[in-house]
């Protein structure tokens, strides 16, 4: 029930992002839209809870990563999770399913339809009923070729004034670009030139979310989201969505009050849901957008691909201790969401002011020889930096300067993973990643997008067949990483707010300890990240604790042998 003071709230917010634009009466219509919006949905639908605990994991998939000829490939994908991935992930994370015209399915024309190849929205609720469904919100921008965008050139509702338009006095010279394109492009619309502001891609068009009207309409479609049976929203590219006259038109004071707000919105709706803020950036900014435990539920743990990537290709720890030592842990209810692989590639950014420009080009140079691509942001007028390496993570842990052969793929690959795992938060999987799937470079060849050497798709009669031979490839790592999931699900000291202390025991080991909210439990994860068995001389009580991953190995002296990247999880129960 919204009580007075939770209307007071919501206005509070509301003056904060529109105050110096609207007049009182216009934020007054406003705040009764947005209540009214959480009474109806109310009314609707009785409350529902959602527990997170060390059972949560994610895998994350296109809703055609695998497909079939026969049917929509939401439905296959269905078939294929209840027979293979059931017993180990309770979430998907749908990449966007909406009609697109480009990006994989970020250049959003409708999101009231699911893209008719993909299935229905039937579909998308009738999974829901067993696992927690994760979608995209794509709120920086839609597509040019879109209902809106056709609309907004009409003056015609929705779309009216949807889109962002600058004049040729705004100074975007401070402007952070995640791109190298040309950021505005010029029109003539309603009898003067306007240019429009395009952050990702000329087909990618900025909302204006200057016009209230279109947070509303954001507000609208997480209950249309909702009530299909999405309960975990991304906030896609939200760094982004506020623009102001000679700043750098990100991480302004204005996003983090509509983050804020959206917070308070699904706070009082009675089906629980969560926010994840997606802000490729450095460490600092994006930490920032827990706010004071008040804007996102989860963040996405940036740092932790390239950092744990590095670590494995150098045989070294020194970044990734350090790094850990400073990583704050997260409050009850908040969560890190820990991956190594998604959809897009390695971002670089996160790595600012840990990496030095030596270590980040020697780094870049290596992944280049495992066949990484790379996609550069603009750095203003000074020429373009790398801002992703597009690489599957099986290439990216391929081959090092130290093991040029690759004799050790295969426990490099497993490792990395049981670091994530195990690390303070919650574990989202790249549905190609359970496959240790190489870069798809005939769909590279074909688009020319760097990202597509990650988008693999899988024919569910192919894919099935593989995994049914337990010495294939597919099947061998798909086994690997289902085996620390389920090991995962049992362990208390594994619950996502569990506490993490990092551990330095030098720069060839990378070890933290994970501690139970109730303290009954204790487990200290070790990874040896060097291609030479590492012998480890541990406190005395840890002689009687055991390894959850296999058994232990020491030698005459007593002393922990750990094989080349190997790691253990030593659990005193």
């Amino acid at each position: 029930m919204l009580t007075q003071k939770d209307q007071r709230l919501i206005r509070s917010k509301l003056d904060n992002i529109y105050k110096i634009f609207l007049s009182k009466n216009d934020i007054d219509y406003f705040e009764s839209e947005i209540i009214q919006i959480i009474k109806r949905f109310n009314k609707k639908n009785p409350k529902k809870k959602k527990t997170i605990s060390e059972k949560t994991s994610l895998i994350i998939s296109y809703g055609d990563s695998v497909y079939s000829d026969k049917k929509g490939s939401i439905k296959v994908f269905q078939k294929f999770f209840q027979k293979k991935l059931n017993k180990y992930f309770d979430t998907i994370h749908f990449l966007p399913f909406y009609p697109s015209s480009s990006d994989s399915g970020f250049a959003v024309k409708d999101h009231y339809k699911v893209e008719s190849k993909l299935g229905s929205w039937s579909d998308i609720k009738n999974i829901s009923k067993s696992n927690n469904i994760m979608a995209d919100m794509v709120i920086n921008h839609s597509s040019a070729r879109g209902l809106w965008f056709k609309n907004f050139l009409k003056k015609k509702k929705p779309g009216k004034n949807y889109f962002l338009t600058v004049n040729s006095k705004f100074n975007t010279s401070k402007v952070v670009r995640p791109r190298d394109h040309k950021l505005l492009k010029k029109i003539k619309i309603f009898n003067k030139s306007d240019y429009l502001w395009r952050t990702f891609s000329p087909d990618q068009v900025d909302l204006n979310f200057k016009n209230p009207s279109v947070l509303l309409r954001f507000i609208k479609i997480m209950t249309h989201l909702i009530n299909n049976g999405v309960t975990i929203f991304r906030l896609d590219a939200i760094a982004y969505l506020w623009k102001e006259n000679g700043s750098k038109c990100i991480n302004l004071k204005q996003t983090h009050e509509i983050i804020k707000l959206l917070r308070i919105v699904t706070s009082h709706l009675n089906i629980q849901t969560i926010i994840i803020t997606e802000t490729n950036l450095p460490e600092k900014e994006n930490l920032s957008y827990f706010g004071k435990n008040d804007e996102a539920n989860w963040i996405y743990n940036f740092s932790l691909p390239p950092l744990l990537i590095h670590g494995f290709l150098f045989e070294n720890s020194s970044y990734l201790n350090k790094w850990s030592k400073s990583l704050p842990n997260t409050k009850y209810g908040n969560s890190y969401l820990n991956f190594i692989a998604s959809h897009d590639g390695i971002g670089m950014r996160p790595t600012e002011g840990i990496l030095n420009k030596e270590i980040l080009n020697n780094f870049l140079k290596r992944l280049k020889k495992n066949g990484s691509k790379f996609s550069y942001r603009k750095i203003s007028n000074k020429g373009k930096k790398v801002y992703e390496a597009n690489i599957t993570i099986f290439d990216a842990l391929k081959k090092s300067d130290y093991d040029p052969k690759g004799k050790y793929f295969l426990e490099r690959y497993v490792s990395a993973h049981a670091v994530m795992i195990s690390f303070e938060g919650i574990p989202a999987i790249y549905f190609n990643s359970l496959f240790g799937t190489s870069n798809d470079e005939a769909k590279f060849i074909i688009t020319g997008n760097n990202r597509d050497v990650n988008r693999y798709k899988w024919n569910f009669k192919n894919i099935s067949k593989k995994l049914n031979d337990k010495r294939s490839k597919q099947s061998i790592f798909y086994q690997y990483i289902c085996n620390l999931l389920n090991i995962r699900r049992a362990q208390k000291a594994f619950h996502p707010n569990a506490s993490r202390l990092n551990i330095n025991l030098g720069s060839n080991i990378f070890c933290f300890k994970r501690t139970s909210i109730d303290k009954k439990q204790t487990i200290l994860c070790i990874t040896n990240l060097t291609s030479k068995t590492q012998t480890l001389k541990l406190k005395k009580m840890y002689n009687k604790w055991k390894n959850l991953i296999k058994p232990l190995i020491k030698n005459e002296k007593n002393l922990f042998m750990l094989k080349p990247f190997e790691t253990i999880w030593l659990s005193n129960k």
